[in-house]
């Protein structure tokens, strides 16, 4: 199957496009470069031994995307191109919505036009809102606490809406929670643009020495330590969680949603004391005024994506921290 991923030279994309390779699939990656390398795209032909068709357009550039589907013959999409901090989404709002909004609508449109019927769409656990009650299950009431969230959700009602109108479109709706790790072989990893809005590569980077001290936001939220509880997934788990997606698309009509998380939540200091552990390296940390629009706790029930989609992490949090350093340790300024 011949899948277009938009900003798939992005941390997720890129491991998704590895795992879609080596499930016989062919890829396509659309991206703008604003928060990931060319350099990326290059690693993952390096490790699929693949040539990867790429364009650097962007995907609310509706021209740009209309000459990239002439150009191939796209039978699904895996929409990850977007905006994507909390906190920048409240100091931005505007640019969130008018990114993240109009790439879904302009991929919409010229996939009606060219026949093109399998949608997946890289949504996130923010959808939530402040949740009553963890673990977090499909069907609970959602609302959001920033911008980001609610670009998500509504990027999600556009897309039952599409294929509600469209008895012929699939649309399947992951809800991430938080993705750390990097592939194993230590050639493809998270590379934000400046101080990361992510812990683990905050962390790592303060492993590093590229900065001096991790910051962490908020000691008096209602968890076991004070600091606050996420469901931390292996990237490569996730990545698999796509190409799933991708198959079940392929058999199905309608709209689906599901987690992808392991169904475990850890704090921060968590985190940080299973880094020190796994990899021997002392992580010094501070603690900073909370962010705007973090929430206590937030981990998945990921029992529907097993019964349905066939898919659950398998990876340790070991893993997720031996596999982060071995790409931040191989790879000191990313991929400069």
């Amino acid at each position: 199957m011949n899948v277009l991923l938009t900003g798939g030279a992005g941390y997720i994309g890129t491991h998704t496009c590895v795992e879609l390779i080596k499930a016989g699939h062919k890829a396509i990656i659309a991206d703008n470069f604003s928060n990931s390398s060319p350099k990326a795209v290059e690693r993952v032909e390096e490790i699929t031994n693949t040539k990867i068709p790429l364009y650097k357009i962007d995907v609310c550039d509706k021209e740009a995307v209309e000459k990239l589907f002439s150009e191939n013959k796209i039978e699904a999409v895996i929409h990850f191109a977007g905006l994507k901090a909390v906190g920048e989404s409240c100091a931005i709002p505007l640019a969130y919505y008018r990114n993240n909004i109009d790439s879904t609508l302009t991929l919409l449109e010229v996939m009606k036009k060219h026949g093109v019927k399998n949608f997946v769409f890289s949504s996130s656990a923010t959808v939530y809102g402040i949740p009553e009650k963890v673990p977090l299950v499909e069907g609970m009431p959602t609302g959001c606490t920033n911008p980001y969230g609610w670009t998500k959700l509504m990027n999600e009602q556009i897309l039952q809406d599409a294929a509600n109108a469209d008895e012929e479109l699939s649309v399947v709706l992951l809800r991430y929670f938080n993705p750390i790790g990097a592939h194993e072989s230590g050639r493809i990893g998270e590379n934000p643009n400046g101080i990361p809005n992510n812990l683990m590569p905050y962390i790592t980077q303060v492993a590093a020495g590229r900065l001096k001290c991790l910051g962490v936001f908020g000691n008096d939220y209602n968890t076991h330590d004070g600091t606050g509880v996420r469901d931390y997934i292996h990237v490569v788990d996730l990545a698999k969680g796509h190409v799933k997606a991708i198959n079940y698309a392929q058999e199905h009509k309608g709209t689906e949603i599901f987690n992808l998380g392991t169904g475990v939540g850890y704090s921060v200091l968590d985190i940080v004391k299973a880094f020190i552990k796994a990899n021997k390296i002392e992580i010094p940390f501070e603690i900073k005024p909370r962010r705007a629009g973090d929430i206590d706790e937030c981990y998945a029930d990921p029992t529907k994506a097993r019964e349905v989609l066939g898919w659950q992490a398998e990876k340790s949090l070991e893993e997720m921290c031996r596999d982060s350093w071995n790409w931040q340790s191989n790879n000191i300024n990313g991929y400069d």
